[in-house]
This record gives C-alpha cells, structure tokens and sequence, in this order.
C-alpha cells in the first residue's frame, strides 16, 4: 500500500492482548470506514527462544522441549523431532512403533479439529455448538488417556520407537469412542453446512484464490480448501500411511466455510485411519523401540511431517557430541499466519475479522521468533548467551 493512501486510514491496534485470542499478537488493522484496507502483522510477542534452549541439552532431554512447542500439537513435535534424529543416526524404528505412533497423530488431529470447530462456533456467537463442540472432544481424549495416561503431553515418542503400548484389551472400547465420534462429525457437517447463520458468516468470507497458495507457501487444510491437493502424509509418505487407504480432503471455494468444511471431512479420515491401526495391532510383534546412541557422529537431517494445522519442519545438525550443533523448526502455523492473514482480511469488514483469523487455525506460541535490528544502522544482528549476559550485568 502507498503512503499518501495509508495517511487516509485510521489503524486499529488489534493485541498484543485482546479477547479475540488467548496468545498475544498484534494486528495493525488499516481501516476505511469499516472496511479493512490493509494489516500489519506483528508477531514475537509467546517467542521463548526454543532452538537455542534445544542446542544446549542432549537429544533425550530435547523431546520434553519438542512436545511443549504447541499444546494441541505435543505429538506431532516429537515425532518429527524424533523421526529427524532417527534420520540423522540412520535408524529404522520397529514396525508396532510406527502404528502406535501414527494412532497418536491421527487422534491429535481429530483433537485439535474439535477444539477448533468449537472456537469457530464461539466467534460466530453458536455458544451451544461450543459446548457440543468440546464435550465431543473429551472422547478424544479419553482414548488417548487410555493409551498413555495422559490427556496433554503424552510422552509417547523416543529416539528408537515408543515408551507405550496400546492396551490390546481396550481397543473395542477406542473403536467404540472412534464410532460416537464418526456420529457426530455427520452431525457437524449438517449443521455448519445449512445452519442459515453460519453460511451468513462464513461463505465468500476470507477468500483465498487457488493461484496464492503456492506464491505464499500456505499450507494445510487452508491450502486444501482452495483447492490445492497438498498433504505431506500423501506427498511424502512416513510412518504407514502409505499401507493404508485414506483420502486427501480438498474444496475449491477457499471461503472459511471451505476451511471448516475440509476439517470435518478430515475427521472421518482420520477415524479410517485410526481403525485400522487399531485392528492391525494384534498382528504385530511386540518390539516398541530398539536402541539409539546417546552421542551421534557429524551428519545433518530433515523431517518433514502433516501436523494438524499443515507441514510441519525440523532440520538438525550433529557435531559428534550428545548435543546437537544446530536445530531449525519451521511450524504451520508460521507460513499460514505471516502469509495469508493480510490477503484474507483485505476488503473484509471489521466485525468478521475473528472469524476469519480463526479460519486459518493460527497458533502464535509454536511460530514466534525473534529478528534483534539495530535501529540505527538497520543491522540484523546475531546475539549470543555472553551478549544477553553482559546487557544483564548493565540493568
């Protein structure tokens, strides 16, 4: 946007603390009347610096780091933390491994779906949706519960495999939860598909063409519901996905009823998939992990996976010792909301502005990050632990 053209604009600050979202972030809204002509995106604010705290433990203690990344996403951290450091040893995890860890994922994403069913609902003022919403999601949880003990933070993965076994014993009553939950994902898709006031607020709302997602590299359900068949569990297939028959869900529409709809179809994928991990289980050997080296020789390693909000990143480079020498994460959640926020809420209206950053499923505590610019020069500049000691030792 020009200069002159933004002096006519009155700027809504937006954050960093607002009651839209529980995160602090901070839109710079440029506003024509009510309409939304620009928006500045300020992220950085939930930045808790974990690459570098990453680089200063050894591999075991950074999957504790890895899995409080993201709430919603625990699992999907470490296994991708854990899948990049089995790539950089040359490792190849057991095979009852794979599917447990693929149980998890799947029942994260059908997790993190509800919950955000439920907060699309509470902006568009459908209280009672909320709450149907979120009680669905504690079956979620309880079969996760009954795998690991835990509703958050599940402490399923390790270099090498997994700590856990499912409870053969318990899988009729998974199946049973993962029934109820197929029930009320038709449910859902009746009701935010005709409910007339839904439809009010969400269709033609937040476009995002087919020809940006690419431009931008946006990812995830958002780029599938423009109409871009992108999923990392197809494109690049890890763990068993590839042995067992699902389909990538994709609309064309790109409005934030596509993005919702996309997310329900999800759900019934993703309960295909978490049967027949289920059901193939007892057929597998009991072997849960085999045995990694606590110090790994130089190398360098990528894993790239489909955490429930997109593509999800890790690189890792060894140095010969039990630490690594670098870690770069790269979240969904990053791409999605630097990208896509300002080309969603351009010509948009003032009022719809929570809906339609929820659309995009933002979680601003997994992306933050932090660029120090000296204000002076404009240098960007790289600083140290001894650096942030000795501006301690000033105060």
């Amino acid at each position: 946007m020009k200069e002159k053209d933004v002096r006519k604009c009155y700027i809504l600050p937006v954050g960093p603390q607002h009651p839209m979202y529980v995160e602090a972030e901070n839109l710079m809204v440029h506003l024509d009347g009510e309409t939304i002509v620009n928006v500045d995106v300020n992220i950085g604010y939930m930045h808790r610096g974990i690459e570098e705290l990453m680089q200063r433990r050894n591999y075991i203690q950074n999957i504790y780091l890895a899995e409080r990344i993201c709430g919603i996403c625990s699992g999907i951290h470490t296994v991708t933390y854990c899948q990049c450091i089995e790539n950089l040893i040359g490792l190849e995890i057991p095979e009852r491994a794979k599917y447990i860890r693929t149980i998890i994922l799947e029942l994260e994403r059908l997790h993190s779906h509800f919950l955000f069913f439920g907060v699309m609902a509470y902006e568009m003022g459908l209280d009672t949706v909320f709450m149907y919403t979120w009680k669905d999601r504690e079956a979620v949880l309880d079969i996760l519960e009954m795998i690991s003990g835990n509703r958050v933070n599940y402490g399923m993965s390790a270099v090498g495999g997994v700590r856990r076994d499912v409870p053969e014993n318990r899988i009729p009553e998974m199946i049973k939860k993962l029934d109820y939950l197929e029930k009320r994902g038709q449910y859902y898709a009746k009701v935010f598909y005709s409910d007339k006031l839904i439809r009010k607020r969400s269709v033609g709302l937040g476009l995002l063409p087919k020809k940006l997602v690419d431009k931008y590299s946006i990812v995830g359900p958002v780029a599938r519901a423009s109409g871009v068949k992108t999923d990392v569990r197809k494109d690049i297939p890890y763990l068993v996905y590839d042995k067992i028959d699902w389909n990538v869900i994709v609309r064309e529409e790109g409005d934030v009823l596509a993005r919702i709809m996309v997310k329900i179809y999800e759900v019934f994928e993703s309960i295909k998939i978490l049967k027949a991990c289920l059901k193939a289980l007892p057929g597998l050997e009991k072997t849960l992990k085999v045995k990694a080296p606590f110090v790994i020789e130089t190398n360098e390693a990528v894993s790239v996976t489909e955490a429930p909000r997109g593509e999800l990143f890790y690189y890792a480079v060894s140095n010969g010792t039990d630490k690594p020498e670098r870690l770069r994460i790269r979240t969904p959640s990053f791409v999605n909301i630097a990208n896509s926020l300002g080309i969603l809420l351009k010509g948009q209206q003032l009022a719809d502005l929570p809906i339609i950053v929820a659309s995009i499923d933002p979680c601003f505590s997994c992306c933050d990050r932090v660029t120090l610019i000296d204000v002076k020069s404009g240098e960007r500049k790289t600083v140290d632990e001894a650096h942030l000691k000795r501006l301690e030792e000033r105060k």
